[in-house]
């Protein structure tokens, strides 16, 4: 089950450009250099990138720290789902999505792939914690999800 544009209103609500009701997320990033099939880039720090890099990866929409300026050449339809903190917005989303694919009990199940630059370093810092460890649940019901395939 992938990650969904209204899966995204719901926790942000505050959003700029194009209502896509049918978008669907199959990965979501903080890396811009990463090449993101239909993404959803989120930059964490200064190492995530520009959003340019990330559009030109496949990135389709972005979460955006509200105190900073989108860049100028921001396609106006390129939608930008605004929060207060990108941390706890990634905390959220991951929460929202680990309800979502625990509910479902299709043996095949298509998944957003979440890849994020250091998940040590996640783990190091008491905010982010929690953000690690919901990346491994979802990482081993992925792998559980890609067995039950081959099977």
């Amino acid at each position: 089950m992938y990650l969904a544009f209204d899966d995204l209103i719901a926790i942000f609500p505050e959003f700029k450009g194009i209502k896509e009701a049918d978008h669907l997320y199959f990965t979501v990033t903080d890396n811009a250099g990463r090449e993101q099939t239909r993404g959803l880039f989120i930059p964490l720090n200064d190492d995530s990138g520009e959003l340019l890099e990330a559009i030109a990866n496949g990135a389709i929409a972005a979460v955006w720290d509200k105190k900073k300026q989108i860049p100028r050449y921001t396609p106006n339809h390129f939608p930008i789902f605004f929060t207060e903190n990108p941390t706890a917005g990634v905390r959220d989303l991951l929460r929202l999505y680990f309800e979502k694919i625990d509910g479902d009990n299709r043996e095949k199940m298509n998944m957003t792939n979440f890849a994020f630059l250091n998940k040590k370093l996640l783990k190091e810092n008491k905010e982010t914690y929690d953000i690690a460890v919901m990346l491994e649940k979802i990482a081993m019901k992925n792998s559980n999800n890609d067995v039950e395939r081959r099977g």
